[in-house]
């Protein structure tokens, strides 16, 4: 009876919710829908377009030459002047190698002897005074003048005489005379003349033969087909289409990786190819992809890991032709471990690689 009442209480709010959500009108029990709003269409179409016009160009066809041999002067006739050394003879020239004199001879002066007697002291006379012994206390009483005289003073004095005073005589000394030898010129120093001939040459040259020109030539425009993206029809129209329950809970796509490695292997480009790219081209769904690692290794890496395998999944559809807006990817690194091998947990290879595993679920647009 309860489980009765549930499924009619369950009926009317699904009946509800669904008048409030356009589901749709006359839903199977046990059946699940995703709401799914259709995408834009598009088409390529190509479209040539000139990218480079027509032109002429011109083009220079150069001159040409012929080659022709000419007889040309190198050099040219000159003289040339020869010297010519002087010629030498060698002579004898006297010379006076010391030149005469005359010696002077000195003859010295001679002397005799004589005597003169000189006055050395004239005669003189004249009055002396002297005094006297008397009484008188007037001592000019007692003085007595007497007239006295004195004869002149001689000296007799010796003195040499000159006999002869000195002269010079001469005495003739004969020169010396020498010879040397001399080079004088017997025959003067001369310049020659010698006349050099002009010399020739044989060259070739290259002479214009004929002169340059220009041709046109007609270059062709040059076209290029662009492809565009049109749209050819237009969505966000609503349907519902009928899915699997199961698929809108994470399902384990059977792929797995090796250590440290996002690379997807031929092996689980297959799996994809027979899971998701049936459902992908038979609904206009939406799903998620979810990426996992095991805990060996460093949590941030490991977190980068994951979302770099989950994009390889993204882009590999992507590559199959499934549009990037209908696929999203997420990587949750070690935190979503499905056994109990966690960091520091000893734990066989392959418990580690049922970690290593991607995950997909439908989602509702």
């Amino acid at each position: 009876m309860k489980t009765n009442l549930f499924l009619c209480l369950t009926f009317l709010l699904g009946l509800g919710f669904a008048q409030a959500q356009n589901l749709p009108s006359s839903p199977e029990p046990g059946k699940c829908y995703v709401k799914c709003i259709t995408k834009d269409e598009f088409k390529d179409v190509q479209e040539t377009i000139e990218v480079y016009p027509a032109y002429t160009r011109l083009e220079v066809v150069p001159a040409t030459y012929k080659t022709v041999e000419e007889r040309v002067l190198v050099k040219e006739a000159s003289k040339k002047l020869v010297y010519v050394p002087a010629v030498y003879e060698t002579v004898e020239v006297p010379y006076v190698k010391k030149e005469g004199r005359s010696d002077l001879n000195i003859i010295p002066a001679t002397f005799g002897t004589n005597s003169r007697t000189f006055e050395t002291y004239p005669a003189t006379s004249g009055w002396e005074y002297k005094e006297t012994a008397c009484d008188s206390p007037n001592k000019e009483d007692c003085m007595v003048a007497c007239f006295v005289g004195y004869p002149a003073q001689y000296r007799d004095v010796s003195f040499t005489t000159l006999a002869k005073d000195a002269t010079v005589s001469n005495t003739p000394v004969n020169e010396k005379n020498a010879t040397y030898t001399k080079q004088v010129v017997k025959t003067p120093a001369r310049m020659d003349q010698i006349d050099v001939p002009a010399q020739y040459s044989t060259i070739k040259r290259q002479v214009l033969a004929t002169s340059a020109t220009t041709r046109s030539v007609t270059v062709p425009a040059k076209s290029q087909t662009v492809t565009r993206t049109v749209l050819a029809k237009k969505g966000g129209i609503t349907t519902w289409e009928e899915v699997d329950c199961g698929l809108f809970d994470a399902n384990v796509l059977p792929i797995f990786y090796e250590l440290g490695s996002a690379r997807i292997t031929p092996a689980s480009k297959k799996i994809i190819d027979e899971t998701l790219l049936p459902l992908l081209n038979s609904k206009p769904v939406n799903i998620e992809l979810m990426s996992h690692t095991d805990s060996r290794g460093n949590d941030d890496f490991n977190m980068s890991l994951s979302q770099q395998r989950a994009n390889s999944v993204v882009n590999y559809l992507v590559s199959k032709g499934i549009s990037r807006s209908r696929l999203s990817g997420r990587g949750f690194g070690e935190t979503r471990l499905v056994n109990r091998c966690s960091n520091g947990v000893e734990c066989s290879e392959n418990q580690h690689q049922k970690n290593r595993r991607t995950e997909f679920r439908v989602l509702n647009n």
